[in-house]
């Protein structure tokens, strides 16, 4: 399983994300407040991951601009779909009290997400040992990207109703 740590934590410079294994840095992510963007390293590679027209899209830096090697888009309301390198990952929700996500391939589970408990939660991701390390991180900036999205609309149904409750 790999999670995400505290920005600046785990040895990081502030505003970077370490991506653990059992306690150990494996991968780092610079995500951006503002704009669903990030960069992240995973051993010697750096990748570029963003929202390119209406999907998420992966890089390694050294490609061209336009380059995707990894992919996500939303295909309707909370359904997502992937592309790993050419292969096309069905995702299914595995809880949708806790908004985790199953990832197949072929029919056969290849990561679900999930979370680690208390006050701050962080973001998990079980892979299969198969699936490529840079994948993972792939996928768990994936989760990041939808936690913020749906965050972002419960706060603007809560302030709605607040508001609206407020006349």
């Amino acid at each position: 399983m790999i999670e995400l740590g505290k920005a600046g934590s785990a040895g990081t410079e502030k505003g970077v994300l370490p991506v653990l294994r059992d306690g150990s840095v494996v991968a780092t992510l610079r995500a951006s407040g503002w704009k669903e963007a990030a960069t992240a390293v995973v051993g010697d590679r750096e990748w570029v991951f963003a929202k390119n027209e209406r999907e998420l899209s992966a890089r390694w830096a050294a490609d061209p601009e336009g380059a995707v090697r990894l992919r996500a888009w939303q295909t309707s309301k909370g359904t997502w779909a992937v592309e790993l390198d050419g292969t096309p990952v069905e995702v299914q929700s595995a809880s949708w009290w806790n908004g985790t996500r199953r990832y197949l391939a072929g029919g056969r589970q290849v990561a679900e997400s999930g979370s680690t408990g208390g006050w701050s939660p962080r973001t998990t991701l079980t892979g299969d040992p198969a699936l490529p390390l840079d994948d993972q991180v792939f996928l768990l900036w994936v989760e990041l990207v939808i936690t913020r999205r749906n965050n972002a609309v419960m706060g603007a149904a809560v302030g709605a109703a607040v508001i609206g409750g407020s006349s």
